[in-house]
């Protein structure tokens, strides 16, 4: 499995319960850090790593023995439920301060347009993308942009070169650089489609193919590139997509959007990922959320494919996490 070495980001960590889900219903996610040793040797980890990274992560799926008390951290040796409530607590925080410190005017209109909003919300999307923008940045990304995520995406498109061009679907584009950075930066030939339900991010996005706006003309990567913009709902793409049609799927932040107004919505969002997926291809989530939270959602949803996690950064003082959802070895 693709462990990637980009700027900026970590070795992959397959966590350790297969396809099929949790083991019983009274089995708790277990976090356990567990630090290399001076020859490169660690206890517990599921693999070993030749990079510089100061520890490892590994997920556990671990039964509750009769008559046991409450589970501890195994390093800390402290109850686990207060610790994932306080990191419950801090991710909430992390996110508050990512919002707050994205840019400043603009980002605090935005803070203000979110407070008490469902995410989901169409509405409340063609507001923020009617925003005026600060700067001659014509796109605006929510967590990163194409350029943090070229280290991944690369060397994915690299050995999936069977296709060509290779079909890229990005769901809930917004008026991200992710599609744009494909088209224009990437070396393989790519035929990009961004898919967003609001009309007003949509029409943004080819004003900018067409060269709207005052912009300059985007010029492809490969003579072969394309790409294409239209509005659809994440959840509902047989309009747009056929099954099979894409060999790699971009989700970056959308499934956090959704899932605000109800898992069902997520799941739903999920299975049409996968069903627009080829075979052999992947599906990539882009999230600040936790693996201990994300992981299983993805998991139990995921088809009989393999289910990895990748992270990403520290951009601006924030880890994120790349989840591939892949066919089975």
């Amino acid at each position: 499995m693709y462990g990637g070495r980009g700027k900026g980001l970590q070795p992959s960590r397959r966590h350790v319960f297969g396809a099929g889900g949790f083991q019983s219903a009274g089995s708790i996610l277990k976090r356990r850090d567990t630090e290399l040793q001076g020859g490169g040797q660690h206890r517990g980890a599921a693999g070993s790593s030749s990079l510089g990274c100061s520890h490892l992560l590994r997920f556990q799926v671990c039964g509750d023995a009769p008559g046991a008390g409450p589970a501890v951290s195994p390093r800390l040796h402290l109850p686990l439920q207060p610790i994932k409530a306080f990191r419950t607590v801090m991710v909430a925080l992390r996110r508050t301060f990512h919002v707050v410190t994205l840019a400043a005017g603009a980002r605090r209109a935005l803070t203000g347009s979110l407070a008490g909003s469902c995410l989901a919300d169409r509405c409340l999307w063609d507001k923020l993308h009617a925003q005026p923008r600060l700067g001659s940045d014509p796109t605006f990304d929510w967590f990163f942009g194409y350029e943090e995520a070229q280290g991944l995406l690369l060397p994915l498109l690299q050995e999936a070169r069977a296709a060509c061009p290779l079909r890229v679907l990005d769901v809930g584009c917004g008026t991200s650089s992710l599609c744009t950075g494909l088209y224009t930066k990437c070396p393989h030939p790519v035929d990009v489609l961004g898919v967003d339900f609001s009309p007003v991010a949509v029409a943004h996005m080819n004003s900018l193919l067409e060269c709207g706006q005052g912009q300059t003309p985007l010029c492809p990567g490969h003579p072969a590139s394309r790409l294409h913009f239209m509005q659809a709902d994440a959840q509902n793409l047989e309009p747009v997509a056929s099954s099979g049609s894409f060999q790699l799927v971009l989700d970056k932040g959308t499934w956090d959007a959704v899932a605000r107004g109800g898992l069902p919505g997520a799941y739903q969002l999920l299975s049409e990922c996968l069903r627009i997926l080829s075979p052999q291809g992947t599906l990539i989530q882009f999230s600040d959320e936790d693996p201990e939270v994300r992981l299983p959602c993805l998991e139990q949803r995921s088809q009989g494919r393999t289910v990895t996690v990748q992270e990403l950064g520290p951009f601006r003082g924030i880890t994120y996490f790349a989840y591939l959802v892949q066919a089975s070895d």
